[in-house]
């Protein structure tokens, strides 16, 4: 269990002591006696939250509207930077799923979800309330852990997978960091490119496009927190000037850059998701460029 200050918050914060046996799935847990008002930054995984604590996290996600408990949220969820989360007594286990694989663990795809966020009893119905159950009965967050790594891992077994070029297309962008030329996907595996765009979309929640920019962002927006200026990290991460770093925070976020380097949502990631840049994503049958299969690709960091 490790600490995590940031102004007058403190949390605990609960990492697993072994990577999950499905790829594409990362988690830890934390206990958050006075969540005030984080802002929630968009990141490029679907994000699944198990609460088990005394009280409920609440996301207020529009004006009038929140969504409290174990929910479950598409890639880019809280573009904009309208969404907060809030609570008291909250403990839950926090799970990044690769969307290449969620569609497998949730039983419906991340475009189902519309870059909202969902109840899990939705989406799960009684297994929603039994694993939260579960998550409460054991004192140890690797027995948590444990807990969930079964049921992603049994979930995943016998859910549908996605195209193999889609997943591929994926793994592309995020290996470049959102810095692969898109429009030669397609090309790249001998689909028009009106095929890729379809299927990508429907099976992995958002076009390519903008698959690209929300991957390119978390990186960009993760140097800036580690303290990097601006200017460097625009040069590096693929934008044409500051300017256009900016323009881009602002549309994810809602705020400034400056602003964006000390979000707790990212300033945790260090503790909550230490091996964050070498994460594996699942493995693509075979290399399809072209439409020919060659050797296996190895896993790659999902940002």
């Amino acid at each position: 269990m490790h600490t995590f200050t940031h102004g007058q918050a403190l949390w605990d914060v609960a990492c697993p002591r072994r990577p999950s046996p499905v790829a594409g799935v990362t988690m830890a847990g934390f206990r958050v006696r006075d969540l005030d008002t984080l802002r929630m930054v968009p990141h490029p995984a679907v994000t699944l939250l198990l609460e088990f604590g005394a009280d409920s996290p609440v996301l207020d996600c529009a004006p009038g509207r929140q969504q409290r408990g174990s929910m479950v949220a598409g890639p880019g969820f809280g573009s904009g930077g309208a969404v907060r989360a809030r609570g008291e007594n909250v403990e839950c286990v926090q799970v990044r799923l690769s969307p290449v694989i969620a569609r497998a663990v949730l039983g419906a795809s991340p475009a189902d979800l519309d870059g909202a966020v969902v109840s899990l009893g939705d989406l799960w119905g009684r297994e929603s309330s039994r694993i939260c159950e579960q998550l409460g009965d054991v004192s140890s967050w690797q027995d948590r852990f444990a807990l969930t790594d079964a049921l992603l891992a049994r979930r995943h077994e016998a859910g549908p997978t996605v195209d193999p070029e889609v997943a591929w297309a994926w793994q592309r962008i995020v290996v470049s960091r959102g810095l692969t030329r898109i429009d030669g996907l397609a090309a790249e595996v001998g689909w028009s490119r009106k095929r890729l765009w379809s299927r990508f979309r429907s099976q992995l929640g958002l076009p390519p496009k903008r698959a690209a920019r929300l991957v390119r962002f978390d990186h960009a927006a993760h140097r800036l927190v580690a303290g990097e200026g601006a200017a460097r990290v625009a040069a590096d991460s693929g934008y044409a000037d500051q300017s256009h770093l900016h323009r881009d925070v602002m549309a994810f976020t809602g705020s400034t850059p400056a602003t964006v380097a000390g979000e707790p949502f990212l300033a945790v990631d260090d503790i909550a998701w230490p091996s964050r840049g070498a994460t594996a994503v699942p493995h693509v049958a075979g290399d399809l460029r072209l439409g020919r299969r060659r050797s296996p690709l190895g896993g790659h960091p999902l940002t």
